[in-house]
Parts: C-alpha cells; sequence; structure tokens
C-alpha cells in the first residue's frame, strides 16, 4: 500500500496562479512522452509517485498523449486508482484537447462536439468525475472562437472542469479568446506554451498580455526537447531523440553544440547541471507559475526538481548566457 511521503510539502515551492486562489506546484509532471503502452505500468507508475512524495501535485495530461492515444490518461488512472486515490483532494489534474483523439470529422480540432466528448472520454479513462484544469490544446482556424470558448465554458457549467486554459494560442488569438471568456463569465486560468532560453517569442508579448490581465503562464520544452541537457554535448548519441530522428539531427547545429557547452560551463560554475539550470532560467521569468518536465526515469525527476531551490541569477551571470545566445562568445 502507497503512502506518500509526509515531508512532501516541504520540497516544492507553490506560486499563485494568475488572479485565482489555485497555486500550482514550481515543477509540474507532463505525460506527453514515456507513459503509454511503451513504457512498463511500474516504471510510470513510480515516476509518478516519485513526483507526488516531492511535492509535485500536478499532473498534465491531454487525450492524445501515450501511445497511442489516451493511453497516458489511462495509465494516470489505474496509479489514482491504485495509489493516489486518498489523496485526491491534493492533486491537480489537468487534461486538453484539440489533436486527432479519434476517426472521422469530430475527433479533433476545436469544435463542441469535440471538445464536450473529449473530455467525457478523459473523464472516463482515468474514473473521474472532473478534472483540475481543461485546456484547448490549440488554436483552430476553421472554427469559430466563440464556439471552442463556450464549450471550455460549458465544462466548467455542467462540473467536469473547474478551471479552463488556453495552449499554444498567440497574442492575438490569446486576447479574442480571453475577451469572449469574459463575456461567458468563465475566466481563463491559466496559459501553457512553449519557452525556453532557446525558444523566447513569449517575451514579445504574450507574457505582458498574461501579466495584465493576471493568467498565470504554464510553460513546457524548458529543455528545449533535450537540446539543453548534456545529451548533446559531445555529438549525438544514438539513443538520443536526434539519433532516432534525422529531422531533429539537423537541429544539432555545430553552433548550437559551442552554445550549449558555454551555458554548461555557467552551469557547473552555480553547482547546477545544464538541464537544472534551463528549469531555474524559466522560473526566475516572474511571469510563469510552473515548469512542465517530461522524465523517462525517476531520477531525472528527483534532479530536476531541486532547480525550484536555485532560480536566482547575478546581473553578471544573465549577461553571459544573453550573450551566449546571440552567439557573441562562440
Amino acid at each position: 500500500m502507497y503512502r506518500a511521503d509526509d515531508w512532501r510539502y516541504g520540497k516544492m515551492s507553490y506560486h499563485r496562479c494568475g488572479n485565482s486562489g489555485l497555486k500550482l506546484p514550481a515543477i509540474s509532471l507532463g505525460l506527453w512522452h514515456n507513459f503509454g503502452d511503451t513504457t512498463s505500468y511500474e516504471n510510470s507508475r513510480e515516476m509518478i509517485t516519485t513526483a507526488f512524495d516531492h511535492g509535485i501535485n500536478h499532473f498534465d495530461l491531454a487525450n492524445n498523449y501515450g501511445p497511442p492515444v489516451g493511453a497516458a490518461e489511462m495509465t494516470f488512472g489505474r496509479v489514482l486508482k491504485d495509489d493516489l486515490k486518498h489523496y485526491r483532494d491534493e492533486i491537480l489534474i489537468s487534461t486538453k484537447a484539440g489533436y486527432k483523439n479519434w476517426e472521422g470529422p469530430y475527433g479533433d480540432f476545436g469544435s463542441k462536439k469535440h471538445l464536450l466528448a473529449s473530455l467525457d472520454r478523459s473523464l472516463k479513462r482515468m474514473d473521474l468525475d472532473y478534472v483540475d484544469i481543461f485546456y484547448h490544446h490549440r488554436p483552430d482556424k476553421e472554427t469559430p472562437i466563440e464556439e471552442t470558448m463556450s464549450a471550455l465554458a460549458q465544462t466548467v457549467k455542467q462540473g467536469k472542469a473547474l478551471y479552463i486554459g488556453l495552449s499554444k494560442y498567440n497574442v492575438e488569438e490569446t486576447k479574442e479568446a480571453l475577451a469572449i471568456l469574459k463575456d461567458l463569465k468563465t475566466p481563463c486560468l491559466i496559459h501553457q506554451t512553449n519557452y525556453s532560453m532557446l525558444n523566447r517569442t513569449n517575451e514579445e508579448g504574450l507574457f505582458d498580455l498574461l501579466e495584465r490581465e493576471k493568467i498565470g503562464a504554464i510553460t513546457f520544452s524548458a529543455m528545449a526537447g533535450g537540446k539543453l541537457t548534456n545529451r548533446y554535448l559531445n555529438g549525438i548519441p544514438e539513443d538520443s531523440r536526434a539519433g532516432k530522428d534525422e529531422m531533429k539531427a539537423s537541429d544539432i547545429t555545430p553552433e548550437l553544440i559551442a552554445k550549449v557547452k558555454l551555458l554548461n560551463k555557467i552551469a557547473q560554475s552555480r553547482g547546477q547541471s545544464l538541464a537544472q539550470m534551463a528549469v531555474s532560467w524559466v522560473l526566475k521569468n516572474q511571469t510563469v507559475t510552473s515548469v512542465i518536465v517530461g522524465a523517462s526515469r525517476t531520477s531525472q525527476i528527483i534532479d530536476t526538481k531541486e532547480a525550484v531551490h536555485q532560480t536566482e541569477f547575478s546581473a553578471e551571470e544573465l549577461k553571459m548566457i544573453d550573450a551566449i545566445l546571440l552567439g557573441k562568445m562562440i
């Protein structure tokens, strides 16, 4: 019988999410990879319970996470039933709809038909009455945004989601969505977006908008798909993502490796791994509520969560990081 660590909440920091009463852990566990049928259940279970033991009480899912699609939700639902059911009120569970989940014209994108049916499927897979956060996973230019936002609002009115969020919406799309949600009296809680030292486009308007509107920001890919780790310091390992995918391999250029090596030296001087510093760098941004991290083994979770204890950077460190990213120190 699993029993959670009694000191779990002393191992994590928690940030208020926008203009709400909800607090999120600085680190959230994403179940995009390594929680489907290609990973053993025991490994998935160990990662989820280890995360919870370290104060990571927010689990980020989507209807298409696996493989196959839906498998991650089924795995999480099984762990919830086997180990975490007594802790449900301590746990935040997020899921999304908007990518393909079944065949035919209603299994994808942003129609009310898709969103409401997808959430019902997600609840059934996880054996839940409600999720804490339900997102539209990506914008859909062919469906009126009023319809999509109305569907999100309806999930709250039905009691199937406590809060709603947006994922991968740009600045203008977000502005339009927020205005509609305000009219529907169902505010947007949180916005999920890609952000890292190698991808800073959200600094060009989106974060300012979220700050003004008092909406939480939760980010993914802090390690830039493994680029901001020690994986590529000495070339491309055969078992890495780039080693298995020629398109990803084309991103691992000599210039990138040179930058990563210099960033790694700064991380070492801080007493951190490069992966830890990558997460700390994202968390230094006051707009960011939480960083979603993935994992394939428990040691990665334990290692990454240490980043929350070292989010301060000196002016000199930030100056050097910016110079490296701009290619001025290569």
